[in-house]
C-alpha cells in the first residue's frame, strides 16, 4: 500500500467498478488486504480518512463508493486559516480579486442572454434592498451574483475554490459591504455605487466582450477599494 493518501486512492480506483452515477464502487475489503497485501486494520485507517475527506461513502446494504468529493476540506481549510490568524479579510479580498478578473473574462465567453438577465436580475436586487435599508438582504444578492459568475464558467477547479473560499468570503463581504455603505451618499434614487458598479460587468458579459468585463470587474474592485479603503482612514479619527 502506497504511503501517500492520494496514491492510495488510486490504487482503490484500479481496484473499483464504475457506477452509472460516476462513482466508483469497492470490491470487499477481503478481496481489498488480499490485493493489496495489508491488514484489515490498517485498510481500515486508510479508508476512514478518505471518508473523513469525502472521497470516500459506506451507504448500508450497498457497499463503499470512491466519489468526487465536496467543498468541505477546503472551506474548512480556509474558516480554520482565519480562525487562528494565518488568513486575513484583507488577503481573502486579494485572494478573489485576481480570481474573479479570470472568471469574468471567461464568463463573457460563455454567457447566454439568459446568463446575464440572471445576473442582472441580482444586481437589481442589490439596489433595491440597500436602499430599502435591508443590508443583509443585498449583501446576500451581492454573494449570489458573484457565485453566479463562476456558475456560467463552470469550471470544477474554479467552483471547488470559490466554493471552499464561501464561508470566509461571506465574513470579509460583510465587513467590507458594511464600511462602503457607511461611507457612500446614495445618488437621488437611493442608489449607491457600491451595488450600481456592478451594472457594467453585466453589460460585458451580455455583449459576450471578455476586454470589456476584464476592465468592468477590475473597476469593480478598485472603487470598492477606494470606498472601504477611505473609511478605515477614517475610523480612528
Amino acid at each position: 500500500m502506497h504511503d501517500t493518501l492520494e496514491a492510495f486512492a488510486i490504487q482503490l480506483i484500479d481496484l473499483s467498478h464504475p457506477e452509472p452515477d460516476g462513482s466508483r464502487r469497492l470490491i470487499p475489503e477481503r478481496e481489498l488486504c488480499a490485493r493489496l497485501d495489508v491488514s484489515r486494520g490498517a485498510l481500515r485507517e486508510r479508508l476512514s480518512q478518505l471518508e473523513y475527506i469525502g472521497v470516500l461513502s459506506r451507504r448500508q446494504g450497498h457497499g463503499t463508493y470512491l466519489q468526487a468529493p465536496g467543498p468541505d476540506v477546503i472551506r474548512t481549510y480556509f474558516t480554520t486559516m482565519r480562525a487562528l490568524g494565518f488568513l486575513d479579510s484583507t488577503e481573502i479580498a486579494e485572494a478573489r480579486e485576481m480570481l474573479e478578473t479570470v472568471v469574468a473574462v471567461q464568463a463573457a465567453r460563455r454567457a447566454t442572454a439568459a446568463d446575464a438577465e440572471r445576473l442582472r436580475a441580482l444586481v437589481d436586487e442589490m439596489v433595491a434592498c440597500t436602499a430599502a435599508g435591508d443590508h443583509d438582504a443585498a449583501t446576500e444578492a451581492d454573494l449570489a451574483f458573484h457565485a453566479g459568475l463562476f456558475r456560467i464558467v463552470d469550471n470544477p477547479v474554479f467552483t471547488m475554490v470559490h466554493t471552499g473560499l464561501a464561508y470566509a468570503l461571506q465574513q470579509a463581504m460583510h465587513e467590507r459591504r458594511a464600511r462602503a455603505i457607511a461611507a457612500e451618499t446614495p445618488d437621488a434614487d437611493g442608489r449607491t455605487e457600491t451595488d450600481t458598479i456592478h451594472y457594467p460587468v453585466v453589460d460585458a458579459i451580455a455583449a459576450n466582450d471578455p476586454d470589456a468585463a476584464r476592465d468592468a470587474i477590475r473597476r469593480h474592485f478598485e472603487i470598492h477599494s477606494l470606498i472601504t479603503l477611505d473609511t478605515a482612514e477614517e475610523a480612528p479619527a
